[in-house]
């Protein structure tokens, strides 16, 4: 759908998504959904909430809706104390200030790790606030720390009309899905039959849009649903993205854990001599990544699975990297964290995603993206400029002997990862992390 260039804004860091966030939901005259992985119960998770219900109480005409991943918002934090999640925070919310800002819990499948509802997108009137991030402090810079993510703004109103669709259309009316802040919602194991039916629904879910000509001062915008293995919109688009480029392409991803395709369509890229940019975090700008000072727990072995993956694929393109076809670029900025999804291809294509280029979101998580076709360049200069910000807490990989090998990991994580490897485990995990 034709979209106004000057309509898009490209956010800088996650204090301004925050502000941006607030700003909108104060400024909300008919409506505010929220589709993201989880809303937190902590200070950034309580001022979004905050906002949302002052807002309901200013203006009870608008309509006002969340949806989460319903088994993320029903446990604790991985590696922390047991706890019954951000639900608590749902209910006791609803239970002080009224029912006018419902949480929907909505289950991708019977258990979190089969897959979870990672669709992103806020909307807020006609304007629609596109990010990877969720909604907690270290997303929204609440404190020290941040987790980098990207940001954008676009304001268009059939675009915010076609995000907005499945969420009403689809999700909020299945049985499978229900509110989080009732005193007792159900089960998962009494919801089986409904998810079961509403994985086939969500399989065949599109968004609805009126195709129309790009003009000059326009760019096109396709939003794209993406679940499942097989007819998986997002997935294909993505690769043919991926192959269509010749000049320049650049991929965000936050862990590397490539699935097959993108892998294989990215070494033969390579090969055709098309210059790939890939920028990702540095093992200690994961967010499972653990200090070796702390007590170790099972998930901070993570971090280094994937610079595993990482290590053999430079190995493997290590001549193209010394003619610099193959640029990787680290990100490490003091103690924070890197979050960042979605390609560049030769300057009038870009994805704006939550996919993280991951064997689980390929085939398990529900995700969606936004598609933009730039062919008047008329963002050519805010990519430009949101990669170069990005690039400046990085450093260019060349060789993959920089990248630490297993012996020279802290004791328990060389202990770990060599047990995996003996039975195969870590090829499964690299699966579904």
């Amino acid at each position: 759908m034709p979209v106004a260039a000057d309509s898009i804004q490209v956010l800088p860091d996650p204090a301004a998504f925050r502000a941006t966030l607030l700003r909108l939901i104060g400024e909300a005259q008919e409506r505010i959904l929220i589709a993201t992985l989880y809303l937190q119960d902590d200070a950034a998770g309580r001022e979004v909430l905050a906002a949302l219900y002052h807002a309901k109480a200013e203006r009870p005409a608008l309509q006002i809706a969340v949806f989460v991943d319903w088994h993320r918002a029903q446990r604790g934090l991985l590696g922390k104390t047991k706890s019954a999640g951000n639900a608590i925070l749902y209910r006791d919310m609803a239970r002080r200030l009224g029912s006018g800002v419902p949480v929907y819990g909505v289950p991708v499948q019977t258990r979190e790790m089969l897959g979870v509802m990672h669709l992103k997108g806020i909307v807020v009137d006609d304007a629609l606030l596109y990010s990877g991030a969720s909604l907690n402090e270290v997303y929204l810079h609440v404190g020290e720390r941040y987790r980098l993510d990207r940001y954008h703004v676009l304001r268009n109103r059939q675009l915010a009309d076609s995000l907005a669709g499945p969420l009403l259309r689809v999700m909020r009316s299945d049985p499978a899905v229900h509110d989080l802040d009732t005193p007792a919602p159900p089960r998962t194991a009494a919801l089986r039959t409904q998810i079961a039916k509403f994985r086939r629904v969500l399989a065949k879910a599109r968004y609805h849009m009126a195709a129309g000509n790009i003009r000059r001062g326009e760019l096109g915008v396709t939003p794209l649903l993406g679940f499942g293995g097989q007819g998986n919109e997002l997935n294909s688009v993505l690769l043919s993205l991926i192959r269509r480029a010749s000049e320049h392409l650049v991929l965000y991803t936050p862990y590397f854990n490539l699935p097959g395709p993108v892998r294989r369509a990215i070494s033969l890229k390579i090969k055709q001599r098309c210059k790939v940019t890939i920028v990702l975090g540095d093992k200690i700008a994961n967010d499972f990544y653990l200090d070796p000072e702390e007590p170790f727990k099972s998930i901070g072995a993570i971090p280094y699975l994937y610079e595993g993956n990482l290590r053999r694929f430079c190995k493997l393109h290590q001549r193209a990297i010394d003619l610099g076809l193959l640029n990787v670029h680290l990100w490490r900025h003091e103690r924070n964290t890197f979050h960042l999804k979605g390609l560049l291809v030769d300057d009038d294509y870009a994805l704006l995603t939550g996919h993280n280029f991951n064997p689980r979101a390929w085939r398990l998580d529900l995700e969606n993206g936004l598609l933009l076709h730039d062919p008047h360049g008329l963002l050519r200069d805010r990519h430009r400029a949101e990669l170069a910000s990005v690039l400046a807490h990085t450093g260019r990989l060349v060789s993959y002997a920089a990248l630490e090998t297993i012996d020279a990991y802290p004791a328990p994580v060389q202990r770990l990862l060599k047990r995996l490897g003996r039975t195969r485990i870590d090829r499964l995990l690299n699966q579904v992390l």
